[in-house]
């Protein structure tokens, strides 16, 4: 497929549909020339999908940040609540080539080729010219505040681990230290408590009376139901939101020290988890009944560690179980968990640590296996995948293989392997199985697609394309999930990806289908002059999607059918609310009986009166 940067997912085109389980997948063909940087919108119009320009004082709910090239770290020091920008680097994985030649690869010199990045990713593309760089895996830095020391022994661990081989780690987590576990009440506040939400009358959220959110309405434009701004009191450097979920009538979202779920119709707050310490770590959706673990820090401060699951019935807002991962000694204590639920399972995995509980009580299921692959992270959704690290006995080598698992267990039903020193970052589709593969070194990038019975499908080719999913990071062992990327759709026989956008500012761009048992492109639709698509998931066999908005046209939610064509518009957001829709930071959508939210990724400001003033979520209906 393409190569995802390292701070965001694939940009390009991808490799033929040859075997890599014996044979490395072939080298891109003549590279398309890197997107150059996108000029600087006019001062004070927003951009795409945020406000244009770097001006000196940012707009409310957006981290502040000098202007500077996109993607490069600041030259200063960052003000009050601005994420860490991780430094640049160049952007991993390049999407392959059909070979030409006769035989399964393109007779190339070398196993890859030497041809540079055909598909010029670059870490972490802000929203907008000079905005801050969203952080990678959801945190504002891997090491937050880890010592020194730690960071050394990470990195020492990081180096060996992505080199393939295995340290000899003591201790096999069978005796955890006892985190402080306190702090995890369900009593459900006043439902009218929500006092920082405008419901489109110009009442609520701080804004003037006579500021209704609807008072420009066009006809044939959808209503802004309410939009909310924060009431939560944050640290100095913000805290990242996970989420949104909805659930019945409720849509939640956790953010720093707890869960709320509010009403999905009016936006007030319905209940509330609270805890003593952060949470830290969530799976990209709940179960099919509503309930999702989440992970929190097992105690407060820099040196918290995030081991402890809570679970929780987001229909109700009842805290149930609670417990601390199992945790070994040595470098398997380093690596942040991913969650992914399957099931009635959670599982809870980072480098060398794998486990699996039950969702209904917490009993653990399975434990890391003694064997020389180990499970690092799983995705989970109708089938639990595991992706793994093996032993190799090389520091130059690595060996990673993706196997579908049994749920109460943890054993491998089928297992896949990857060619040598190609890499899972992520799981792109569990049903079908549609995987993203990286090559760090070369700096490739395929995206493979499986059989249920764990054989390959296709490798997909996206030719001279551009593509770049939002994934938020590519790096799963700081505790980035393999699942949750926008950008990518797939049904049973074809996946659906969004190719990059021509320009930062009112660009446009197509969606692209691509059929899973050749990996060949079936059709491509375009977005339409100055709009641009992001698949988000299926809707009743159709693709769904998001259309970015700009600073003077809103967004709208649309279908693509899956023979292509012309997006159908299902929500045309409102223009007079277009600005407010752009200016959400690392947006996450979700889309539930005719109703679309916005959330923002990251909530941070510079000051505590702006942190007030932020907006958090917003919510569009008929």
């Amino acid at each position: 497929m393409t190569q995802p940067p390292s701070q965001q997912p694939p940009q390009g085109g991808f490799g033929s549909p040859q075997d890599p389980h014996q044979q490395p997948p072939q080298a891109p063909a003549q590279p398309p020339v890197p997107p150059q940087a996108p000029a600087q919108p006019p001062a004070g119009a927003p951009a795409y999908g945020a406000p244009q320009g770097a001006p000196a004082q940012p707009p409310a709910g957006q981290p502040p940040v000098p202007p500077q090239a996109p993607g490069q770290p600041p030259a200063a020091a960052p003000g009050y609540g601005y994420p860490q920008t991780p430094p640049a680097q160049p952007g991993y994985g390049y999407p392959q080539q059909p070979g030409q030649q006769p035989g399964p690869y393109a007779a190339q010199p070398g196993p890859y080729g030497q041809q540079p990045n055909p598909y010029g990713g670059y870490p972490g593309q802000p929203q907008y010219p000079g905005a801050p760089t969203p952080p990678p895996a959801g945190k504002s830095s891997p090491f937050k505040g880890k010592p020194a020391a730690i960071i050394g022994a990470a990195v020492a661990a990081l180096l060996v681990i992505g080199g393939g081989t295995y340290l000899a780690l003591s201790g096999d987590g069978s005796d955890p230290e006892k985190p402080d576990a306190k702090g995890g009440s369900s009593a459900a506040p006043d439902p009218s408590g929500s006092g920082d939400v405008d419901q489109g009358d110009g009442t609520g959220g701080g804004r003037e009376a006579n500021d209704d959110l609807n008072a420009g309405r066009k006809k044939g434009e959808a209503k802004v139901e309410w939009l909310m701004t924060n009431d939560v009191d944050l640290p100095r450097n913000g805290a990242d939101v996970y989420g949104p979920w909805v659930v019945g009538d409720t849509v939640v979202k956790a953010m720093y020290k707890s869960v709320v779920g509010y009403s999905v119709a009016d936006g007030k707050k319905k209940w509330e988890v609270p805890f003593t310490t952060e949470v830290c770590t969530a799976p990209a959706a709940p179960a099919a009944d509503g309930t999702i673990v989440i992970g929190v820090n097992d105690k407060a401060g820099e040196k918290a560690d995030c081991t402890v699951l809570q679970q929780i019935d987001l229909k109700t807002g009842k805290a149930g179980w609670k417990k601390p991962v199992p945790q070994g000694t040595g470098f398997n204590a380093l690596s942040d968990m991913t969650l992914a639920i399957s099931g009635t399972t959670v599982t809870a995995a980072g480098t060398g640590n794998a486990h699996g509980f039950s969702l209904a009580d917490g009993k653990h299921l399975f434990g890391t296996p003694d064997a020389d692959c180990k499970p690092f992270a799983y995705a989970g959704g109708p089938k639990l995948i595991a992706a793994s690290s093996c032993r190799t006995g090389d520091y130059n080598k690595t060996q990673h293989e993706v196997s579908e698992v049994d749920p109460a267990t943890g054993k491998p039903k089928w297992t896949y392997k990857l060619p040598a020193n190609w890499e899972v970052t992520k799981v792109f589709s569990v049903s079908p199985l549609v995987i993203s593969t990286e090559e760090p070194d070369s700096k490739k990038w395929s995206i493979v697609a499986l059989t249920d019975a764990g054989k390959l499908r296709s490798t997909l080719d996206g030719g001279k394309d551009k593509f770049n999913p939002k994934c938020g990071g590519s790096f799963v062992v700081f505790g980035e999930n393999l699942q949750g990327c926008i950008g990518v759709a797939a049904d049973a026989n074809t996946f659906y990806m969004s190719t990059e956008p021509t320009q930062l500012t009112n660009g446009t761009n197509d969606v692209v289908a691509f059929d899973l048992n050749t990996g060949k492109p079936k059709w491509r639709a375009p977005a339409g002059p100055q709009r641009t698509m992001t698949p988000l998931r299926m809707e009743g066999g159709e693709v769904l999607m998001y259309m970015e908005g700009s600073w003077d046209r809103g967004g709208a939610v649309a279908t693509l059918a899956p023979t292509g064509g012309s997006p159908k518009v299902l929500l045309q957001h409102p223009a007079s609310t277009a600005e407010i829709e752009s200016d959400f930071y690392s947006p996450r959508y979700a889309y539930a009986d005719g109703r679309f939210f916005i959330a923002s990724g990251r909530v941070s400001a510079r000051n505590d009166t702006e942190e007030k003033q932020t907006k958090t979520m917003m919510a569009f209906g008929k």
